[in-house]
């Protein structure tokens, strides 16, 4: 026995280890099989959806229905059986809605109505027959034939809404979006914002591109990568934590308005709103500038509010958030000064930044203070003492050089860059800021990256030569942002957990 077979049961020594549920539908599909009709047909196409049907019809009267005389074939999952003896009503799902079939022995036959009864909830069927309305007026289609189309071996979740333990629902997603319609509209949801966001932005001659997902030097932001490495080349790469410097050499490159709908990899903690495998919107416009941005974003998120909720307010984690325009814009020495109850002048000095960082709920060891700069220290108490704060959309702004490596200087203060974070809800949902195209001030930020890496720095950036070279050539004056897709279907959802909006979200192997 090989080590890839080791210790993985044959198949009927698999069945025999299942519940007695399981194997009782094992034997059921055995018996049906041996009895000429497939457990997992092919050819049955649906000419109608459940939603759409129900959409056209579920409003008319009884008679209307019956002079129609629609003919249809449906097939979904079986979700629900009401057996009257000689007849039985099946809630059939689709990917679009249920609708419900009436199933009737002198319609189906002796043994169609046979085979019928021997199915589970779980299994998926295919019906064809004519529409009525019930008594209690709801629509139903009058089976003429049906056909078993797959087996399902395992029963459905009994109380699966009763379930507290989300990590379940998380590893069956499957399971998940079968039987909650809640979780499958979130998913819709999603579609509908990524679909908006592209043709938002293709309207405003925006060309949507794709960069690679393995680098040989990781870049774009402050983050620890994920290594793999590619046997015929016998190199190092690194999953990509942004595709930020790509899209820059594609700016220098002639293409001056950019995007990618990207996936991203960070090698770091997962939380409430960090997952290590995410998707982000990046987008380069050259000629424009980080103001630019502020105005085009909120019209972006605003637009879609009304696209996917029809309301500019949104509920989440307890608030009620109005999203309408204009939004609030914040300086980071602003909200610190205001929040600590200090003048903006007395956070100038280090001293001072040093006695409330030791204040802090979370407070940095003097050793690591000591090694902190002054942009750094004030960047830690703006993340733990204002952020929280922000639930109304806020533009934060004037960030410090040392924290900004890729963005370009304030002309009139270069200890800052022109650069703005969104906050919604308390969480950062966008990062933007004019882009610095000086090659040696890029490579010299670098170098001082390399340096704090040295002194400790694991998410510092690493130096990339190429990238300097392609500044060199000269790239236009360009504000670039990125934008979480995650947190803002979080947010236009109500879903508090990143992993709620993620189909897939990184999850420990099972336990045996």
């Amino acid at each position: 026995m090989s080590e890839q077979t080791e210790g993985i049961l044959g198949n009927d020594a698999y069945v025999a280890e299942q519940n007695q549920v399981v194997r009782g539908r094992v034997e059921k599909m055995q018996a049906l099989r041996a009895e000429g009709v497939a457990p997992y047909a092919m050819g049955f196409r649906p000419d109608a959806g459940a939603g759409a049907l129900q959409a056209t019809w579920s409003g008319r009267s009884a008679e209307e229905v019956e002079a129609g005389a629609v003919r249809v074939r449906v097939a979904g999952r079986m979700m629900a059986i009401r057996a009257f003896g000689k007849a039985a009503f099946v809630a059939i799902k689709d990917g679009s809605g249920s609708i419900q079939a009436h199933m009737r022995k002198d319609l189906l036959g002796e043994e169609g109505f046979g085979v019928f009864k021997r199915l589970d909830l779980g299994d998926v069927i295919g019906v064809e027959g004519v529409l009525f309305l019930t008594k209690t007026g709801e629509l139903t289609v009058r089976a003429e034939r049906f056909v078993l189309l797959t087996k399902s071996l395992r029963p459905l979740p009994e109380k699966w809404h009763g379930l507290t333990d989300l990590e379940t629902r998380l590893r069956q997603r499957y399971v998940d979006l079968m039987v909650n319609d809640e979780v499958r509209a979130i998913f819709r949801l999603r579609s509908q914002v990524v679909s908006y966001i592209r043709s938002f932005l293709d309207e405003r001659s925006f060309v949507e591109v794709e960069t690679p997902m393995m680098h040989t030097t990781p870049g774009g932001a402050s983050a620890r990568p994920f290594v793999t490495h590619h046997n015929a080349l016998d190199m190092d790469l690194f999953l990509r934590i942004a595709p930020e410097l790509y899209l820059k050499r594609l700016v220098v490159g002639g293409f001056e308005r950019v995007y990618e709908v990207n996936r991203n990899f960070r090698n770091e903690g997962l939380s409430r709103r960090h997952n290590p495998e995410f998707t982000m919107l990046e987008l380069y416009q050259a000629y424009a500038t980080y103001t630019d941005l502020m105005e085009m974003t909120e019209e972006l998120v605003v637009s879609l509010c009304h696209k996917v909720r029809q309301s500019e307010v949104v509920e989440w984690g307890g608030h009620r958030i109005n999203m309408g325009r204009p939004w609030r814009r914040l300086r980071i020495r602003e909200g610190v000064a205001a929040t600590c109850q200090v003048s903006e002048e007395a956070l100038g000095e280090r001293e001072v930044l040093e006695t409330l960082a030791l204040a802090l709920p979370e407070p940095p060891t003097v050793a690591q203070i000591r090694q902190m700069s002054a942009g750094h220290l004030l960047m830690a108490l703006f993340e733990q003492l204002v952020e929280g704060q922000l639930i109304e959309p806020t533009f934060v702004t004037e960030y410090p050089a040392e924290v900004s490596p890729l963005a370009r200087r304030n002309d009139e203060d270069p200890a800052w860059v022109d650069r703005f974070e969104l906050f919604i809800g308390g969480i950062e949902v966008a990062n933007a800021f004019n882009e610095l195209n000086d090659p040696l001030d890029q490579r010299q930020r670098f170098l001082d990256q390399l340096a704090a890496k040295v002194a400790g720095d694991e998410e510092a950036h690493p130096m990339d030569e190429d990238y300097v070279r392609a500044l060199e050539y000269g790239m236009p004056p360009t504000a670039g942002e990125g934008i979480g897709i995650d947190r803002l279907v979080m947010l236009l959802s109500g879903s508090e957990s990143i992993r709620e909006v993620i189909l897939f979200p990184l999850l420990r192997p099972e336990r045996p």
